[in-house]
């Protein structure tokens, strides 16, 4: 099974790009997008059923921000558009599919960078969200949660992890929120095949044109439960992949 995740930042942008191109020739299994920035109403077909592919789309009430969609080989054989909390599942942050014994979280987090208000949005939403998946584990269930993380969790994640200690995506506790995560029963699955890999990121700060110098983060993942670990062949970072601020990250599995 062949999944990737990628943070477009508009998929009707990212169409224009030559996503469909991209999508083609990585032929995944599954294909799971953050920020699609669209209500599925507004699409045409042609992006709806990507080179064919079943699709399910959670949008946000606000019109052209976040959004997730998971497009699929085969349709899911079950399909959720949150956790059960009305003011995360309001922002289109979810799509939850099933295929076969895996449940795959199409995941994102929000982003605490434009003030206190945002920022502690987001550390509800680790705390409620780890809660969730704690107790999914308890069940017994095989997971995979991916997305934008907008969450670098160790110095090798990030280019300046000095100067960027008190940034949000690199703060102190959202770093232990990601040792939390991982102690709860996931598996990192780049950093587990590429334990000493440095200067891999998936963000670029387009402001400042940080892709050029490659002054990235790596924000972008796909974790799986431990009962998967054996599964696990490879995980890659397309970084050469251009069409978003971010790049798409690839995880193949047994």
């Amino acid at each position: 099974m062949k999944i990737i995740s990628w943070n477009v930042n508009g998929i009707r942008a990212c169409y224009k790009k030559g996503l469909l191109g991209f999508v083609q020739e990585q032929a995944p299994d599954i294909f799971c997008v953050q920020e699609s920035k669209v209500h599925r109403e507004q699409l045409e077909p042609d992006i709806v059923r990507l080179d064919g592919l079943e699709s399910y789309w959670s949008s946000a009430i606000k019109k052209g921000y976040s959004g997730t969609a998971t497009f699929s080989k085969t349709p899911s054989e079950d399909t959720l558009y949150g956790i059960d909390i009305v003011e995360y599942d309001s922002e289109g942050r979810f799509v939850i599919t099933q295929h076969d014994d895996i449940w795959i979280y199409n995941v994102y987090f929000p982003n605490g960078g434009s003030g206190d208000i945002r920022h502690q949005f987001k550390q509800r939403f680790l705390k409620d969200f780890l809660k969730h998946l704690r107790a999914e584990l308890k069940s017994g269930k095989k997971i995979i949660v991916l997305g934008d993380y907008n969450v670098a969790h160790q110095d090798m994640d990030v280019y300046d992890p000095v100067k960027l200690t008190k940034v949000s995506g690199f703060l102190p506790e959202e770093r232990k929120w990601f040792n939390e995560f991982l102690e709860a029963g996931f598996i990192d699955t780049f950093r587990h095949l590429h334990p000493k890999a440095k200067d891999k990121y998936t963000w670029w700060d387009y402001r400042t044109m940080a892709r050029y110098g490659n002054r990235g983060w790596r924000i972008d993942y796909i974790s799986v439960s431990k009962n998967l670990e054996k599964r696990i062949k490879s995980a890659e970072i397309l970084d050469q992949t251009e069409g978003s601020d971010h790049c798409p990250i690839v995880l193949t599995l047994k």
